[in-house]
């Protein structure tokens, strides 16, 4: 297992950071040994990540913040923007492409929440963790 239990990346807030978020979790889930979590927590940081670049109202130069912490037997997923604007779990429309990430994330992950970071802005984050028999 590596040693390191954090990693933390800066993305351009654009659409193409998405993928590549993706990729470094993947990477640090296999380090960590928890690669059985990759879809779900795959899963969360692409609605976490796409809902940054979607819906963070700060300027076009900002950057997207990710921190994948290794928790005990999981992973905490948090995803930093400039925007102090809380993510709003909407209404899915049934007959179109949105709206339904947050449900997803409240769905597989044990946890979520939206709070406070360091500067300004928000964290979006959310946890999950190896189900034991």
């Amino acid at each position: 297992m590596s040693e390191q239990q954090e990693v933390v990346r800066r993305w351009r807030r654009e659409a193409r950071c998405v993928p590549l978020a993706r990729a470094e979790l993947r990477k640090a889930l296999a380090d960590w040994g928890l690669s059985e979590l990759e879809g779900d927590a795959l899963l969360v940081a692409s609605e976490l990540v796409t809902n940054a670049v979607r819906h963070a109202a700060a300027p076009r130069g900002r950057e997207i913040e990710t921190r994948y912490v290794r928790l005990g037997n999981g992973v905490r997923v948090e995803v930093h923007d400039t925007s102090p604007v809380p993510p709003v779990v909407g209404d899915p429309d049934r007959d179109g492409d949105g709206g339904r990430g947050l449900y997803l994330v409240a769905a597989v992950a044990d946890r979520w929440a939206v709070g406070e970071r360091i500067g300004p802005g928000k964290r979006v984050w959310a946890e999950l963790s190896v189900k034991v028999p």
